[in-house]
């Protein structure tokens, strides 16, 4: 889906986080949603990958962890990253490989397949923003042609 725009990421700090923060939270501000992925788990409590709105401060996403997970202490190490590009562009940079793989390692088959979802979701909310977007809804014109 089009050009992604020029943004800088580091993708060997992302890839590393991805790999070991007990919580990543990827933030992508075009839809003001998060794709939370919480790897913790034991016998009861698979890991997690569910789609967020939006927090409003880091202190509201570790509330709606502390909900998400009554029975696990406050993660060690949460990396919040922000995601200004396509969404496919965390599977074409070999990002979305990298999340994927840690759940297949871990043999959390129910994480992968949340995984797959979860990229599907977020293609579809995706190409709903920009064709809203095009169409103008939930937009706002700043200039327009003048009339004749």
């Amino acid at each position: 889906m089009g050009m992604d725009g020029y943004y800088k990421l580091d993708l060997g700090e992302i890839i590393k986080n991805v790999q070991t923060a007990e919580v990543v939270c990827l933030h992508f501000p075009l839809l003001r949603k998060t794709l939370v992925l919480d790897t913790r788990y034991d016998v009861e409590d698979p890991p997690i990958v569910r789609i967020t709105p939006t927090a409003k401060s880091v202190e509201d996403r570790f509330k709606s962890l502390r909900r998400l997970r009554p029975r696990f202490p406050q993660p060690e190490k949460v990396t919040i990253i922000p995601w200004p590009k396509y969404v496919d562009s965390l599977v074409r940079l070999g990002v979305w490989d990298k999340i994927v793989q840690r759940f297949v390692d871990a043999k959390q088959n129910t994480a992968v397949a949340a995984c797959s979802e979860a990229l599907n979701e977020l293609r579809s909310l995706e190409t709903q923003e920009l064709a809203a977007a095009i169409t103008g809804k939930q937009y706002h014109t700043l200039w327009e042609r003048a009339k004749k």
